[in-house]
């Protein structure tokens, strides 16, 4: 299966970065904002793969089905905005791995379920997305994951088969949505791993347990 890749992409959020800080602090706001204590970033961490569904359930236990959920959800994000890249940062050994990558000549990119809203102004902020070939978010295409077109989108910006690329991600809809568009497929299980999570049944060819085993998942073929 990675016998002959020619591009790798990544999924964001718990894969690349650890932005949960940032979105847990986004969301505790709302706490605040109300006269409600701070709850720690632990409460949300295995939560922020879910976005602002699982941030807003989190911190006011309410659920998207709530009257006030898309008011809230608007506050969730105006709030995120603002602290977008203070506690962000890559996870250890990302930038090692993009560095690699490059040196070999593989083209990588992002395919994200976050909306342009966020990744491009985070993207742009931070240099450890220079290199990017290609940056997909989840309102560029008009599917998100776990639906395949993003990307398929992905491989057609950089001009690469999907058949010969690789996608990791640290959520099942990234597996799923790698596997319906004919892509090599890798787990992260360092990333957002919920509670229920299971990633041995997720179906993918491959999981790492941290990013530079990637590199040596490469070497190996």
């Amino acid at each position: 299966m990675f016998a002959d890749i020619h591009a790798v992409l990544f999924d964001l959020d718990g894969t690349l970065i650890d932005s949960a800080p940032d979105l847990g602090a986004a969301a505790d706001k709302m706490r605040v904002d109300r006269g409600l204590p701070p709850l720690p970033l632990l409460d949300y961490r295995s939560m922020a793969g879910a976005g602002a569904r699982g941030m807003i359930g989190v911190a006011l236990g309410l659920t998207p089905e709530h009257a006030d959920f898309p008011a809230l959800r608007e506050e969730f994000f105006t709030n995120y905005e603002q602290c977008l890249t203070q506690r962000t940062y890559a996870f250890e050994g990302v930038p090692e791995l993009l560095d690699n990558l490059t040196a070999q000549g593989l083209p990588w990119g992002v395919v994200t379920n976050k909306s342009a809203r966020f990744t491009d102004p985070l993207t742009r902020a931070m240099p450890l997305f220079m290199s990017a070939r290609t940056v997909v978010s989840g309102d560029t295409t008009a599917h998100a994951k776990p639906h395949p077109e993003p990307l398929l989108e992905a491989a057609r910006q950089l001009g690469v088969e999907p058949a010969r690329c690789l996608y990791v991600g640290d959520d099942e809809r990234d597996i799923v949505a790698g596997l319906a568009a004919g892509m090599g497929t890798v787990a992260a299980t360092y990333g957002y791993l919920g509670e229920k999570a299971d990633p041995s049944r997720w179906g993918a060819h491959a999981t790492i347990n941290f990013p530079g085993a990637l590199l040596q998942l490469l070497a190996k073929t």
